[in-house]
């Protein structure tokens, strides 16, 4: 099926002239004659049958119509400079180095990653997982992209924050079953799951829920939270999960949130990418990626 497409150069005339609302500063970006813009935005208008610019002595002001066209042939640019850099970059940046967080890596980015490959086919990901603060690895490793729980201090760093996270208790619905919660006072009956990695988790949720946390004495820690997760679907006991890294067990139902508030707010998790790679188009379609699936 043929497309209908204006010419191109047209296109461009149009875009840059809609831009600085100015043929004279369009040509001189261009590299061409204020005729010649302005002819080729006649050939434009003249393409789609109707005007895209008001004229106002030697100024141009965009329609209502060009206002909302300019938003379509801008984002078509883009995308198309984006495939070109990436096609560009094939012959040398074809690997994508993601380090993570463990339990964010098994619980939220491992079921999504299908998704970015399915749309960078030729791109090869090598995931590893790493508790470290240092974002960018220790002596003789390199990432292109870390993940980490955040705000932080990560000089000569571009980060930026992508997805929020809150806790609530959660526990499987066989030990529901078998001793129901329907106050905070009645987790004092139940085995509180603990991390090493987050060791105030249960005592903020506590103290925020207006008890002692002295008085909830049956615990069992973990050295990784996400074993602490296993083992409240597996009838351990009570976990605190991070929503929305458990929207999967919660949706299947092999966890439940017994108690719905208080809902606390816990730090979000941001990228990270060393300054001078920033601009790698690769790396700057997998942060988008990253930004894009967290909003769904």
């Amino acid at each position: 099926m043929s497309r209908q497409l204006p010419p191109l150069q047209a296109l461009r005339a149009f875009e840059a002239a809609a831009r600085f609302e100015n043929l004279s500063a369009a040509a001189e970006e261009l590299h061409v004659t204020h005729g010649a813009v302005s002819r080729q935005v006649a050939a434009l208008e003249a393409w789609l049958g109707m005007p895209v610019f008001h004229r106002i002595g030697k100024r141009v002001q965009l329609t209502d119509d060009g206002r909302r066209y300019l938003l379509t042939v801008q984002a078509a640019f883009d995308n198309i400079a984006a495939a070109t850099r990436l096609l560009r970059e094939s012959g040398t940046v074809r690997v994508l180095h993601i380090n993570s967080l463990t339990t964010f890596a098994m619980r939220w980015l491992l079921p999504r990653l299908s998704s970015f490959q399915r749309l960078y086919p030729g791109v090869e990901l090598k995931l590893s997982t790493s508790t470290s603060q240092r974002p960018l690895g220790e002596a003789g490793e390199r990432f292109d992209v870390a993940i980490r729980r955040g705000p932080g201090h990560w000089p000569n760093c571009e980060y930026g924050e992508f997805l929020q996270e809150s806790e609530l208790p959660v526990c499987s619905p066989a030990l529901l079953a078998r001793a129901p919660i329907r106050s905070v006072e009645d987790l004092a009956a139940h085995t509180l799951l603990h991390s090493d990695t987050r060791p105030d988790a249960w005592p903020n949720w506590l103290a925020s829920a207006g008890v002692a946390p002295a008085a909830y004495k049956k615990k069992q820690s973990f050295d990784h939270f996400y074993l602490a997760l296993q083992a409240a679907i597996d009838g351990l006991g009570v976990a605190l999960g991070p929503l929305p890294l458990i929207a999967d067990e919660l949706a299947s139902g092999r966890l439940l949130t017994p108690l719905a508030e208080p809902v606390i707010r816990t730090r979000s998790y941001w990228w990270i990418v060393a300054r001078q790679q920033a601009e790698s188009p690769l790396i700057k379609h997998f942060c988008d990626w990253l930004q894009q699936e967290a909003q769904r």
